[in-house]
């Protein structure tokens, strides 16, 4: 169910519209396994306009992780053709994937991901300084207090609760101008008003960046937060 309401130039073609910021054709992703061949994603179709944020929804083992992670490069496709931020993502070698993450997409896991042995403030800036981004750590100091951790620069993820840990994952994801924000069950360690709490921040972000954001959630009343919701069943948008 659909309910609607740059890198460098490099060989991998781009796609012929600026305005949309993903594009699935027929997207097959089939897995090997012991008992033969398992198809994860099956013939899917799927566009996002840039600037929209789309709530996927749908069983667990339905596809909906697997369709982040081919968004941003980290997953092959097997079949079909993918255009991320205008570039088609089956054309590019592993470094020029790299490169295309750095410069466009921001992650937002479920788990946090922090680098434990880092601070608040390195955890943000290391995407910066990887960039090659002027003055990283003035810029991190400087996400870190738009999500509310102003005074939590010098601390360590153990040191900090599930939601200031998230809002350093938010921080981070956005710190270096990502055009897009995949998150995937961004809220399912949190509780309640604190997930809440979070999501308020991102839908915030997202506009005052005019991101596209994709969020992968089994929760439908945040899904209908967003402009559009996606049910993914078998592996394919039904």
């Amino acid at each position: 169910m659909d309910m609607q309401v740059k890198p460098d130039d490099s060989a991998a073609a781009r796609s012929p519209d600026a305005g949309i910021a993903l594009a699935l054709d027929s997207v097959d992703v089939t897995l090997a396994s012991r008992a033969g061949p398992v198809d994860i994603l099956r013939k899917l179709d799927l566009q996002v306009d840039a600037g929209q944020t789309v709530g996927i929804v749908g069983p667990s083992g339905s596809g909906k992780t697997t369709l982040l992670m081919v968004a941003a490069g980290l997953e092959a496709i097997t079949g079909g053709r993918i255009h991320v931020a205008g570039h088609d993502l089956s054309a590019m070698s592993e470094d020029e994937l790299a490169m295309f993450r750095r410069d466009h997409i921001g992650i937002v896991f479920q788990n946090f991901h922090l680098i434990a042995t880092m601070t608040a403030l390195e955890n943000v800036a290391v995407p910066l300084e990887f960039k090659g981004l002027n003055r990283p750590g003035e810029t991190a100091r400087e996400m870190l207090g738009r999500v509310g951790l102003g005074h939590r620069l010098t601390h360590y993820p153990s040191q900090l609760s599930g939601g200031e840990q998230q809002r350093v994952a938010i921080a981070r994801a956005l710190a270096a101008g990502a055009s897009i924000i995949l998150a995937d069950e961004p809220t399912g360690n949190l509780d309640q008003d604190t997930g809440a709490s979070i999501m308020e921040l991102l839908f915030s972000l997202q506009i005052e960046n005019n991101t596209t954001l994709l969020l992968v959630t089994h929760d439908r009343r945040l899904a209908a937060q967003c402009s559009r919701v996606v049910e993914i069943r078998d592996g394919q948008v039904v």
